[in-house]
């Protein structure tokens, strides 16, 4: 496999354990990269795949610490492009706890990628090679600019007959880019040009509704209630409306405090027409991971879509079962992970689906 993702990656700054900025600044805060794009490539690089990243960032040091980084991971930093514009982008986490929720707060205005048109970028070079691309709903709700390069380079992936893969991930602080229409409206309007050219759909309880206007009934987000069957109808409504797509992956959180979530996830796959759920019990029904002790849930999904790639990629994980478990149980330990990167192997994720979750040290 080779895996090309495409998207913006940040400075991010978090507080210490769960102070709150107030108390980090003045101060100390925790300085490392994250972006949607980026976690996913590292994700396939860390579980043993070929991944590059593209990107568009300024010329200085932050850059330069960051391709260091991405070598150090094991990512392709060949496909960054250094730009004359713009700035590196950053933004702030707040951890949260029991029933204080975390917090991002962006700064990313004018920064590189949200200024460069979509022919800055090299999309030749880009793909050469690429079995596999993937971009996010982020890239497009930055900018004007950012959703044409986004829009180009799906239409470029397909024309080469290549994978596309999305993950919707809607954020309600950005799409604000022209005046006059709402987020939720520029959301869906931008989304929709780009179905047409994506294969694999990745969302969360709530990305294919505000990002696609397709909800699932009996839902209640903000409470942590899902309808859990209700997912299925939304997968075959995305699929009805877009028949591109042949996979439709959907994670499943149920929240009931920042630090005890239940985590699993749906594939639903067009081929076998049937909806997939993992984790199971001993008797096959959905049963999901108690996650009672979360140590960062930024970049949770990230990671689900890095290993549902990794496993639909590797033919004896790519089976719909067995790639939905795997993406459910590598996503599951990232929430013990500080950071947007996950650091699990695909031993520590295919022991985890084999039913080693007690937390034992490995002596």
């Amino acid at each position: 496999m080779r895996i090309v993702t495409f998207g913006e990656v940040m400075l991010r700054l978090a507080s210490e354990d769960f102070l709150r900025m107030r108390q980090s600044i003045p101060g100390r805060l925790d300085a490392t990269f994250g972006g949607g794009e980026l976690n996913v490539a590292i994700s396939v690089a860390f579980q043993g795949g070929s991944s590059a990243y593209l990107t568009a960032l300024p010329d200085n040091v932050i850059t330069d610490s960051l391709l260091q980084d991405m070598r150090k991971l094991g990512v392709d930093d060949s496909l960054v492009q250094r730009s004359p514009v713009g700035r590196f982008g950053i933004y702030f986490v707040e951890t949260g706890a029991n029933q204080r929720g975390g917090t991002v707060t962006y700064d990313r205005e004018f920064s590189s990628i949200s200024m460069v048109e979509s022919d800055f970028f090299h999309w030749h070079k880009a793909f050469d090679g690429a079995t596999w691309f993937h971009i996010t709903g982020i890239t497009p709700a930055i900018s004007k600019q950012a959703a044409a390069s986004a829009l180009e380079s799906v239409k470029q992936a397909k024309e080469r007959g290549i994978t596309v893969s999305c993950d919707l991930n809607y954020r309600g602080k950005l799409w604000k880019w022209e005046e006059g229409t709402s987020q939720i409206d520029l959301a869906r309007r931008t989304m929709k040009e780009m179905m047409p050219y994506i294969d694999v759909v990745i969302a969360n309880e709530e990305d294919a509704d505000r990002s696609l206007g397709i909800s699932a009934s009996e839902t209640d987000i903000e409470a942590g209630e899902l309808n859990i069957a209700g997912y299925e109808e939304v997968a075959r409504e995305v699929v009805k409306q877009f028949p591109n797509v042949k996979k439709v992956a959907i994670t499943l959180r149920e929240s009931y405090s920042a630090t005890h979530n239940n985590w699993g996830a749906m594939l639903f796959d067009v081929a076998s027409d049937h909806a997939y759920f993992a984790p199971e019990d001993s008797s096959g029904k959905y049963s999901p991971y108690e996650i009672k002790n979360i140590i960062d849930r930024v970049g949770a999904g990230d990671s689900f879509a890095g290993g549902l790639v990794v496993a639909l990629n590797t033919p004896e994980l790519s089976d719909p079962q067995t790639a939905i478990r795997y993406a459910t149980a590598a996503s599951c330990l990232k929430h013990s992970i500080k950071g947007d990167f996950n650091y699990a192997t695909r031993q520590e994720i295919e022991a985890l689906m084999g039913g080693a979750a007690s937390g034992r040290v490995q002596r």
